[in-house]
């Protein structure tokens, strides 16, 4: 099956922002990762995209400008996502965001009660990684 997801590890953030209840995460640039049904390579790309999560509860302050993301998690429900988001991305239910981000001591944390991720603009290649890159 084909799959493409978001390497939430050095994600570039422009802007995180809560308004009337919606957190908005504003990626800048995203690593996507994509696979082929019968082929041994992935492929990378990068695009710009927001991650929005409705009904949010902040459970740690909001960052302050840009920043990088060094990891993290995402919840949907039962499933964990660690280090990357899945593409496409919707759900409702029990939603809740850690993101580990550079110079940041301690992760933001959200969680809410709809997740949703809006890719923008049309994904650039980066390369090809055949099996003996990926190890």
């Amino acid at each position: 099956m084909d799959s493409t997801s978001i390497d939430l590890k050095g994600a570039r953030i422009a802007l995180i922002e809560l308004n009337q209840g919606c957190l908005s995460i504003h990626l800048a640039y995203a690593t996507l990762v994509k696979t082929l049904t019968g082929s041994t390579e992935t492929t990378r790309w990068w695009q710009a995209g927001v991650l929005q999560i409705d009904g949010a509860v902040l459970l740690s302050p909001l960052p302050v400008g840009s920043c990088l993301c060094t990891g993290g998690d995402i919840d949907d429900n039962i499933y964990t996502y660690r280090d990357m988001i899945p593409i496409p991305m919707e759900s409702r239910g029990r939603i809740r965001c850690e993101l580990h981000l550079e110079d940041s001591p301690e992760p933001f944390i959200a969680t809410g009660s709809t997740l949703r991720l809006e890719m923008q603009g049309i994904p650039k290649y980066i390369e090809h990684l055949r099996p003996s890159e990926m190890a």
